[in-house]
């Protein structure tokens, strides 16, 4: 397994090893011993809930995050590709409103690691993809967040024009509009 710290402290783009002849192909998407050798969930996480989510091209979710009750999550496609990003919303950050992006896909096999206090989203490049969560913490409607996906100042260059969003999505806020009270804290461990 090949892992690198992305732009964002703690975001860690994970490149599984993969087994492949003429037959298909074998790689192991999780093993806890590995991954927490890894720093993979931060240390003191696990995993508690896995999610799928099948969207057509041109679907952007996000950008969604949980305060309190904050989420890591490990994320990848199981089927076609996606543009995944990660943005740093946590008050105090040397990296406060950074953003970092890569491709996932059913053919490249990665994985993303977006740890808790990042707000995270994606947008369907292929076809279709049918896209994995697995979090360190349960879903909570009553802490659930959303920055605009667009916002300037933060400046995600999405590699897709004519996006589909839903209503929560495009109704959010600027990062700069959120109160702080909304957003997660800085914690250096």
């Amino acid at each position: 397994m090949n892992i690198t710290e992305t732009n964002l402290p703690g975001v860690l783009l994970i490149e599984p090893k993969v087994f492949g002849d003429e037959r298909g192909f074998f790689m192991e998407s999780f093993n806890d011993q590995r991954y927490e050798e890894a720093g993979i969930p931060a240390a003191g996480l696990r995993f508690v809930q896995d999610n799928l989510s099948y969207s057509a091209h041109g679907v952007l979710r996000g950008l969604h995050f949980q305060n309190p009750q904050g989420q890591g999550k490990l994320v990848s496609v199981l089927k076609g590709e996606v543009f995944d990003v990660a943005v740093d919303i946590r008050i105090g950050s040397p990296t406060f409103g950074a953003w970092t992006g890569v491709y996932l896909s059913a053919e490249n096999h990665r994985q993303l690691y977006v740890p808790p206090g990042l707000a995270h989203g994606f947008a369907v490049t292929g076809e279709t993809a049918l896209f994995s969560y697995k979090c360190t913490d349960y879903y909570a409607r009553e802490a659930e967040g959303t920055v605009l996906w667009n916002d300037p100042e933060i400046g995600v260059d999405w590699p897709i024009e004519a996006l589909t969003l839903s209503e929560k999505d495009r109704a959010a806020l600027p990062l700069s509009a959120l109160p702080e009270s909304a957003l997660p804290r800085y914690r250096e461990d």
